[in-house]
């Protein structure tokens, strides 16, 4: 790693810390709102408005970024984020939630790939980059840990009818992270011939790519199930209080936090399709004993409560480590365009996730929440497998 990206490490940190706690405030959102009487049906589409912008605008977002510069196009992105949380808390018609998340969405698709841009055009090695993506993502779980134990503790308390201006805090954040970027010199891409981007996608069309992004879509499928859905799954089906029902996602971003650190502290021992693999194996052992505890012990037992979250310490690692060892092998002018498809498939991943588990805790299916996402890693370890054997074979 470079001097020079160590000293943009913490801006880049604080960008995903960002972006994670706007993006999963969902959780809180769907927990509020459906206690003033939204359905869970329009609250699982809800994620689409967050995610369909995210699919939709990464192939222009491209360009854009190309045209005014990775730095600027960051710190617009960070600028919109810091009015829009401003604003939340002042509007309360649901419509107004639909409006908000897809311009966040439309933010974190400008903001993950100039992140990704800036990590791969200063890293080039497979372990390196997958240790320095590991480092930053795991500010994203701690973000995902603040937002739930902050507005936790702010719905829990006499304030809580007042748990929206909590997002005012993410506005002071984004001018923190703004001003420390306003003070860094950022190297850009070097300029191409511009082709068109159908003629640029087509180039990634072949069977190591195509399984790479089913990969990247189940991963986030997966972790969508958790994020978003989690604290629902705990206050219903286990008759938790809200706060409680909160802090279960705030442990599962601990252990994802923990995951990602140790990740980066080890990766660089280890074989990255080995330790990919045991990973997805442990996970399934995890949720293979809560199956077990419910069908044979009881489906609403309180070990339930702790052991969903010690899942987060194996599924975290998995989208930095995959991602890193595919970005290390693409060239750096084409990073932003690549990124920009990995942003398209892990929305899709999100958006489809929560659609379905709308549907499941919209028909009071709540016992089959452990069996679905239990599917979900079998799915995800069978493509992963026929990913790492292509790799194997182009190799």
């Amino acid at each position: 790693m470079t001097t020079k990206l160590s000293h943009i490490s913490l801006p880049l940190k604080l960008t995903f810390l960002i972006f994670s706690m706007v993006l999963n405030c969902m959780g809180i959102v769907i927990l509020q709102l459906s206690e003033a009487k939204i359905t869970y049906e329009k609250l699982g589409f809800l994620e689409s408005f967050k995610d369909l912008p995210i699919a939709f605008i990464s192939l222009f977002a491209v360009n854009f970024i190309s045209k005014i510069g990775t730095k600027k196009a960051l710190i617009l992105a960070l600028i919109i984020v810091g009015i829009c949380a401003s604003v939340l808390p002042f509007v309360e018609v649901f419509w107004f939630y639909k409006v908000w998340f897809a311009i966040i969405g439309t933010c974190f698709a400008i903001g993950k790939i100039c992140v990704f841009g800036i990590i791969r055009n200063n890293i080039s090695d497979e372990k390196s980059l997958a240790k320095m993506m590991n480092s930053v993502e795991a500010s994203f779980m701690i973000g995902i840990f603040v937002v739930n134990t902050g507005f936790g503790w702010l719905i829990s308390s006499q304030y809580s009818e007042f748990w929206k201006f909590g997002f005012l805090s993410i506005s002071l954040i984004c001018a923190v992270t703004i001003f420390l970027f306003s003070k860094l010199e950022i190297s850009e891409p070097q300029k191409v011939n511009k082709e068109s981007i159908i003629s640029e996608l087509s180039k990634f069309v072949n069977p190591i790519i195509v399984s790479f992004l089913g990969v990247v879509f189940f991963i986030v499928f997966i972790e969508q199930g958790f994020n978003s859905w989690l604290p629902s799954f705990y206050k219903n089906h286990l008759k938790v209080n809200s706060f409680f029902a909160l802090q279960a996602t705030s442990f599962l971003a601990l252990f994802s936090y923990a995951g990602r650190i140790a990740t980066a502290n080890i990766i660089q021992r280890f074989s990255l399709p080995a330790y990919y693999t045991l990973c997805i194996s442990l996970i399934i052992s995890v949720l293979v004993i809560i199956l077990g505890i419910q069908y044979f012990d009881s489906e609403n037992s309180k070990v339930l409560l702790f052991l969903f979250p010690v899942i987060g310490l194996f599924l975290a690692p998995l989208y930095p480590v995959i991602n890193s060892k595919m970005i290390a092998q693409i060239n750096k002018e084409k990073i932003n365009l690549f990124t920009s498809l990995i942003v398209i498939f892990s929305s899709l991943g999100s958006s489809v996730s929560s659609i379905i588990m709308s549907l499941l805790f919209g028909k009071q299916l709540l016992n089959y929440y452990p069996l679905y996402i239990l599917l979900a890693v079998i799915v995800l370890l069978t493509i992963s497998l026929i990913y790492f054997h292509l790799v194997r074979k182009k190799v």
